[in-house]
């Protein structure tokens, strides 16, 4: 044993001493697993690692087995494919590079129609196609360019699924996503909102969120059907939350760059009221909102913007002026009317009598309207032969009175009046006006001498003149 222990590698495990409570059927596997260690190690000292040599070996045994395999076989009688090259590949089926047209708003170009549909180039080797049923009317003609939605990719067929801009899709939980448009159908009043259906799924709609101006009633739009715009879309929750306003919003921007291109100052275009003011109403134009002022309503005073127009009407307006750099317009609604001042100097002749109503008094006078959009100023010099210390004293906002015209100016839009007292005093002072244009009789001379100390009558005369009269 201890020439056995001298021919060991130190490195070696030690071998069980005597005594150390081992059987002696344990030491000796021991010891054998021992003498199996250090003679392994003695032969790879003895023999380089036959890396090279392994490797023919094994090159060899593989090839005998191969031929061994495949002996009988009539490799003539299999078609092997061509190698596809690595071009090839990429362009294969129009999935490929055609997936580089990401869902959302995409300008196309018609390619063709066939059957019930409408293939569409994306660009950038993607296409599309759309149903034929979309289109009002007659599709669009191979080379037309329209707007359309990329819905989503089919791989099978190669083909990114479209839909017409603002077109809504066919609802469910796989395609409902934020941003998706849909077709709602508001069914019921709750809290802060409405319930909607959209195509059979329950959804919610904030009442912030059913239209561009403030909704006081939602009950006001039960059973209506509008596109909206998904906010928020949860399948597992079951949660579907939408915004009509969203959708409005986006469809103004659209048109807003539109409508500025087209606009010019002197242009008739209709429009929608949006809301009221006092000072006027604001009128949208296609995405772009211009302001009415209460003072290009009518020819006539208008006490309230109420009186003539309510929000949600449709009118018809001119652009009066265009400020682009602030982006704001002036609209005017009196100037698709003929103006009363265009006729005012045949029908309010000078001296003329015609009746009024006094719609406004001042410390000058009062404002008389003898027409809707014809004022005129009776002046307080002439409300009365006597001195006049309250305009109140001689009139009131809204009597019906009688005056004279004294002037008319229609390119400054002024009236001059004079009021006809109920005794009819002004008739004599226009009898005496009438008469001031004919001669009158020469006064008998007086044949008392005049006093004065003018002295002598002659000599007066010679020297300054005969006296009038």
């Amino acid at each position: 044993m201890s020439d056995f222990k001298s021919r060991i590698n130190p490195t070696a495990r030690p071998l069980p001493r005597e005594g150390s409570g081992l059987g002696e059927a344990a030491r000796a596997e021991a010891v054998a697993d021992a003498e199996m260690e250090q003679a392994m190690r003695e032969v790879e000292k003895a023999q380089p690692p036959p890396d090279v040599q392994l490797k023919r070996m094994w090159d060899a045994e593989l090839e005998a087995e191969l031929e061994q395999a495949l002996s009988g076989f009539d490799a003539s009688s299999v078609e092997v494919a061509a190698p596809r090259k690595k071009a090839e590949k990429s362009d294969a089926p129009r999935s490929g590079r055609a997936q580089d047209a990401h869902p959302g708003r995409k300008t196309g170009k018609v390619i063709a129609v066939r059957g019930k549909s409408v293939f569409i180039d994306l660009g950038g080797k993607s296409e599309g196609v759309l149903p034929v049923d979309l289109f009002a009317g007659e599709p669009p003609a191979p080379g037309a360019t329209i707007e359309v939605d990329v819905d989503h990719f089919d791989p099978d067929e190669g083909l990114h699924i479209l839909r017409l801009k603002g077109a809504a899709v066919d609802a469910n939980w796989e395609n409902l996503k934020r941003g998706v448009v849909v077709e709602a159908r508001a069914t019921k009043v709750v809290k802060s909102g409405l319930e909607v259906d959209v195509g059979g799924i329950r959804g919610f709609m904030p009442i912030s969120q059913i239209d561009l101006n403030r909704v006081e009633d939602a009950a006001a739009y039960l059973n209506q059907k509008f596109k909206a715009i998904v906010t928020d879309a949860s399948p597992r929750e079951r949660n579907l939350v939408v915004s009509r306003r969203e959708f409005m919003e986006r469809e103004r921007e659209e048109m807003r760059e539109k409508t500025w291109k087209s606009l010019e100052e002197g242009q008739e275009r209709e429009g929608v009221v949006r809301s009221i003011k006092p000072f006027g109403a604001f009128v949208d134009l296609g995405g772009v909102d211009g302001l009415l002022p209460i003072g290009e309503l009518s020819w006539s005073r208008v006490a309230r913007v109420e009186d003539l127009v309510r929000s949600g009407d449709t009118i018809k307006v001119k652009v009066l002026k265009i400020d682009p750099v602030a982006r704001k317009l002036t609209l005017g609604l009196k100037q698709l009317a003929p103006s009363p001042w265009e006729t005012a100097p045949i029908k309010y002749r000078r001296g003329a009598m015609v009746p009024g109503k006094v719609t406004r008094l001042a410390e000058f006078g009062a404002f008389v309207e003898l027409e809707p959009g014809i004022e005129g100023l009776i002046h307080v010099s002439e409300l009365s032969p006597n001195r006049v210390r309250r305009v109140s004293d001689i009139v009131k906002v809204g009597q019906e009175v009688e005056v004279r015209v004294l002037t008319v100016d229609p390119d400054e839009k002024r009236i001059g009046l004079s009021l006809v007292p109920a005794d009819g005093s002004a008739l004599i002072d226009e009898a005496e006006d009438e008469a001031d244009d004919t001669p009158r009789a020469p006064e008998p001379e007086p044949k008392v001498p005049l006093k004065g100390g003018l002295g002598d009558r002659d000599t007066f005369n010679r020297r300054f003149g005969p006296l009038p009269g």
